[in-house]
C-alpha cells in the first residue's frame, strides 16, 4: 500500500481479570509508507473509578505495566526477536529489545520517543503513540510485521485488568507468540 497500512482492532479482557469499570478498550493503528508506527487506544469506562497516571515530564520509565499503560510489541514476521513498547498515560514510556521469548532488556535510547499524548472526554480515555521503526533497526522500517497490542487498565481499587487481542491459555501473557495477532505486510517502493 502507497500511503500506508491502518489497522482498527477491539481488544479482550482476560477472563481472570475483569474490571466492572472498563466497558471496552481499541485500538488502531497505523503504518506509514515513510516508516512509522502510530497508535490510537481508545478505553472506554467510568473513568472516575480508574487510576489514570497524571501528566509529567516525559522519560523513559520503567514497571509502567504496574499501573494503568498501553502496549505494543513488534516483530519482524517470522523473527523469533521482538520490542516492547510501554506508553503510560502520564507521558512516560519504555522500550525492550528481546531476542526471543522474553529474553532481553531495556532499551535506553531517548531518540525512541513516542510522543504520547492524551485526552479524555467523560466516559472516554485516549492515548496515541508513535513508534519511528527505523530506530528498532534498518530492516523494520519495510519488512512485514506482526503485532500484539495489548492494555493494562487499573481500577480504583488496585486491581489490573489485562486486554489483548488475543490471550493465550493460562494467566496474561502479552509477550507469547500466541499474542502477536495483528499483521502488517511488507512496505514495498
Amino acid at each position: 500500500m502507497e500511503h500506508g497500512q491502518e489497522r482498527a482492532v477491539a481488544l479482550i479482557c482476560h477472563p481472570g481479570t475483569r474490571s466492572d469499570a472498563v466497558r471496552g478498550v481499541r485500538a488502531r493503528v497505523t503504518r506509514t509508507a515513510d516508516g512509522i508506527l502510530a497508535v490510537r487506544y481508545s478505553l472506554e469506562g467510568d473513568l472516575d473509578r480508574l487510576r489514570i497516571p497524571r501528566a509529567r515530564t516525559p522519560r523513559i520509565a520503567e514497571r509502567l505495566w504496574q499501573h494503568t499503560c498501553c502496549e505494543m510489541f513488534v516483530a519482524s514476521k517470522g523473527s523469533p526477536g521482538y520490542h516492547e513498547f510501554n506508553f503510560g498515560p502520564s507521558g512516560e514510556w519504555a522500550a525492550y529489545a528481546f531476542a526471543r521469548y522474553r529474553d532481553g532488556g531495556l532499551l535506553a535510547d531517548e531518540q525512541l520517543d513516542p510522543k504520547i499524548a492524551v485526552r479524555s472526554t467523560e466516559g472516554r480515555f485516549e492515548l496515541d503513540a508513535r513508534v519511528r521503526l527505523s530506530r528498532l533497526s534498518p530492516i523494520h522500517h519495510a519488512a512485514a510485521l506482526s503485532l500484539a497490542v495489548s492494555a493494562v487498565v487499573e481500577d480504583d481499587s488496585g486491581k489490573l485488568s489485562y486486554w489483548a487481542l488475543r490471550h493465550p491459555p493460562g494467566k496474561p501473557d502479552f509477550h507469547h507468540p500466541d499474542a502477536f495477532a495483528l499483521e502488517f505486510d511488507e512496505i514495498r517502493n
